[in-house]
């Protein structure tokens, strides 16, 4: 709708860019590369952000940057995930029916990627997201089949990959004390800091193949403000903002025009 008028080839402001033309923070490029350390060294990984922080994005980038002739990616992404769920969620990602008690499920996910490792020659990474959801049980079975060979050897490398509560408000819990000491590496991706939101609002500009500036220094300012340094809040302020700036006719946004959109378009938080 605004595309034209800001002379766009694409929306600039979407979830569904390509993950890597997609703006990457020093933090997430030094995230990106631990996990992918984690990876090859098939350790044991958490990783943690806010909501709307760039979790999903992570995980894209993460799934994208490893070889498939060396290795195989398993993805589970479900809050109500059981034991026995989880073995069967990473069996029919293998193309095998899980046996139907958990123990031989284990052994046999165990001997699936014994045959991955030794004939295939493939390194195996299985990747949990929406992990704060999910219950002790099931992150005590993490550390059960980590325990492997008489815990000489990890089967696999495991990302963890969840809000902040996860570490929070969970795993530094002491009942989860046995499963802390198995984590090899906690990340964290913080928030943008007001140079980093610049770039990034530019970067996705970029990609929508608008190389003028459309937004001032003070617009950016008062994004930065608004969002938090939350990317995806910094979508939806400028998404809003351009909306906006088409309807006025203005070929810039300034910082009144995101001030408008913030204060009178943006859903507030209830009491």
């Amino acid at each position: 709708m605004y595309e034209d008028f800001y002379n766009m080839e694409r929306t600039p402001f979407v979830r569904n860019i390509p993950a890597r033309q997609l703006y990457e923070s020093k933090a997430f490029q030094e995230t990106l590369g631990r996990l992918c350390y984690v990876a090859d060294r098939q350790m044991f990984a958490v990783v943690t952000a806010d909501p709307g922080c760039g979790k999903s994005t992570l995980v894209r980038r993460f799934n994208e940057e490893l070889p498939r002739d060396e290795y195989i990616v398993l993805y589970l992404s479900d809050s109500k995930l059981t034991p026995r769920w989880f073995y069967k969620g990473l069996l029919d990602q293998l193309g095998l029916e899980a046996r139907f008690y958990r123990g031989d499920a284990k052994r046999q996910l165990q001997k699936e990627i014994e045959i991955i490792r030794g004939v295939q020659h493939k390194k195996v990474v299985c990747i949990l997201d929406e992990a704060h959801l999910l219950e002790k049980e099931t992150l005590e079975e993490f550390r059960f089949l980590l325990n492997y060979k008489f815990d000489s050897m990890s089967p696999m490398a495991l990302v963890l990959v969840g809000q902040t509560e996860l570490w929070d408000s969970k795993l530094q819990l002491q009942r989860y004390a046995a499963i802390r000491q198995r984590i090899d590496m906690y990340c964290v991706l913080p928030h943008l800091d007001r140079s980093e939101t610049g770039q990034y609002i530019r970067s996705h500009l970029d990609y929508a193949g608008c190389p003028q500036e459309l937004f001032t220094e003070k617009a950016v300012d008062e994004v930065h403000k608004a969002s938090t340094g939350i990317p995806r809040m910094i979508n939806r302020v400028c998404e809003k903002s351009l909306m906006y700036g088409f309807q006025q006719q203005k070929r810039l946004v300034d910082d009144h025009m995101v001030r408008f959109v913030v204060e009178h378009e943006m859903l507030k938080p209830t009491a």
